[in-house]
Order: C-alpha cells, then structure tokens, then sequence
C-alpha cells in the first residue's frame, strides 16, 4: 500500500515537472531595429540667407575744393542739388588775384620793353663789330644783356599766366554731371586750397553698398551674384560684388562691399535703402540644407549617417559650406540619400534601423 502511493506521488511530480516546462518553453521575439528621423536630400528647407540692409551710392564720389585760399563770398548750390560739369558752385573773392594778375600783366611790359632795348643795342654792336669797330668782348657783352632780358621776360609772363590761373580758381566748377551730397563750407567762411567744401556723387552709375561680419567675409568674393531688392520703388535688380575693403571699419568691425547693379530700375535715388541677398542661385547649386543635428564630426571631416536600400546604415563624407541657425548647407549627397537627423551618436556601421 505504501510502495503504491509512493508510485502515485513519483508521477505526479513527474507529470507536474513536464506541465511546468511546457508553459516555460514560450517563443522570445527578437528586438525591432532603432527607429531613426530621416531626411530626404532633394528636400531643400527654407535655408535662411545672408541678407543685407543697403544704401545706394555713386560709384563715383568727389570732394571738391578750391586750388587757391581766400573768402568764399557765394554758395550756389544746395545739398542735394543736382549740377552739371563746368557749372559754377562756388566763389571766392577775386580782388587778391586781380591785383596779382595786374602785377604780373605790368611785369611782362616792362620786360618786354627790356628785351626790345636789348636787341636793339645787340644789333647795333653787331653791325660794328662786322666793320671791326669794337672788340669780341663788348659784342658778347650786350649779347649777354640781350640773352638776361629774353629770360626775365619768360619768367614775367609764366609768372602772369600763373596769376591768370589763380584768377580762375577762385570759381569752384563741378567736374561731372552729379548731386551735391555735402556742404562742408559757407559763404563769408575763410578756406584754404585743398580743403574740402564740397561732395558730388557722379549720378551716371549707382552702386549699393553693405557693410558684412567678418565671420561672413569668407563666403563672399568679388563677382559674386547678388539679388538686390529697392523697397521705395518696390524694384529689383540683379548685383555683382565689385570691390571688398581690405580692412574693417575700426568701430563696426565690418567690412564695406559695392555691388554693381546690372539693369537698376530708373527711379532709384541716391540715398535709396536696398535689400541685398547674397545667398542666390549659385551659391545653392547642387548644395543641401540639413538639420545641424545629422552632422557627425570625426576629427576633420564632417559626415552624414545615410539609410542604404537595406535599411542599414553607413556615414558618408560632406563638405559644409555655410551655417545658418541650427541649419547647414552641404555639397556631397545625391538626390536619392536619406539622412539620419536624430540619435546619430547610437549608430554604428552597417546597423539595421526602421526610418519614417
């Protein structure tokens, strides 16, 4: 009786182990791949580009001032006016350089009268030298006094021409067509030659200038494109960057650049405000904008993690171009790339991952 239960009791434990290890032995799934963000590199974002507030200027700027010192007596022109080439501007008072062209005018008779006297006593002293009345040495003499009156004569009236131009530069003349843009002097003022009173902008072409962070100066090269856009006139046109300063401006720490404007609509005015786009066509051709997030710096080289038709991915090199915000403008990828844009630290080559 005993030996038979013990027998019952030996297989239900056994009948109970093998319950228990059927239940046990459930099928374990293996782990999805990492879901990954991706971008499509033929999506081009909204890339903010570098733009510039402008002011249109003259290529060409003068500051004009008067050749001689004196009183300016009348101003004829106002900031702003519009003049023409030999148009008087300005005048200073003439009285000084009348008298000095008298003096001279008066200096250039006498001598004249010298030199009239001189040759006429040369030559009487020739004719007796031909009858040998005189000596080589008297003849030389008065050829002497002829030669000292035809220099002093000479000298006279560059002296009198010198005072004629005197005279004339006591009128200020505009050497182009153009506006006055500033007026540094006024009439009853003292100025001395050389000195500044006066600014024209030649009017004949318009140019715009910026003024550009140094950090931006690297993307930016004489020739460049540029779309230039003029909020008064609500017009357009297309720039070229034409000169670059070679040093920054000591407060701003900018640089000023010109641009040349090809076809500017006709009623832009100096002074205009202009917009200047710099990122255009050429500087986004076979580029692509990427979040900041999809670059994987190793050393030097910047790289990319791209999903391959396998769904594995594998880095690729890039080359950046320019940055904009928590934005990034690259050449290197194809239009058929899909970029990895979040969680690039947990890859590893050849990694299998689910993408959106």
């Amino acid at each position: 009786m005993g030996l038979e239960i013990l027998k019952r009791f030996c297989i239900l434990m056994i009948m109970t182990a093998l319950l228990m290890s059927g239940c046990s032995e459930k099928k374990v799934e293996p782990p999805l791949p990492p879901l990954v963000k991706t971008v499509s590199a033929s999506q081009t974002p909204n890339f903010i580009s570098d733009t510039y507030p402008g002011v249109v200027k003259g290529r060409y700027e003068s500051n004009l001032a008067f050749q001689t010192g004196g009183r300016i007596i009348s101003r004829d022109v106002q900031k702003g006016s519009y003049v023409y080439a030999g148009e008087v501007l300005m005048t200073i008072d003439s009285r000084d350089a009348v008298q000095q062209l008298n003096v001279g005018t008066a200096q250039v008779e006498l001598y004249q009268s010298q030199v009239n006297l001189a040759k006429s006593n040369l030559e009487r002293y020739a004719a007796l030298y031909k009858e040998n009345a005189i000596a080589a040495a008297t003849l030389d003499q008065y050829q002497a006094a002829y030669d000292n009156a035809v220099a002093s004569y000479n000298a006279a009236v560059a002296q009198a021409e010198q005072s004629r131009n005197v005279l004339n530069y006591t009128q200020l003349t505009s050497n182009a067509d153009g506006i006055i843009s500033a007026v540094n002097a006024e009439a009853g003022q003292v100025v001395s030659a050389g000195q500044t009173v006066l600014t024209l902008v030649q009017t004949g072409e318009l140019e715009v200038e910026i003024d550009v962070p140094e950090n931006h100066l690297k993307n930016i090269s004489v020739g460049k494109n540029a779309d230039v856009t003029f909020w008064a006139v609500n017009g357009s046109s297309q720039g070229v960057v034409r000169e670059i300063a070679p040093m920054a401006d000591e407060t701003a720490r900018t640089y000023r650049i010109r641009l040349s404007l090809r076809n500017p609509p006709p009623n832009i005015q100096l002074g205009m405000t202009a917009e200047v786009i710099l990122n255009s066509a050429d500087s986004l051709a076979n580029a692509v904008i990427l979040p900041l997030s999809a670059i994987y710096q190793t050393g030097d080289n910047a790289q990319v993690w791209i999903v391959t038709k396998e769904n594995k991915v594998a880095l690729k090199n890039v080359k950046v171009e320019n940055f904009s915000g928590n934005e990034v403008l690259v050449r290197g990828l194809s239009t058929q790339d899909k970029v990895v844009t979040a969680g690039i630290q947990k890859l590893h080559e050849g990694q299998e991952v689910r993408n959106n």
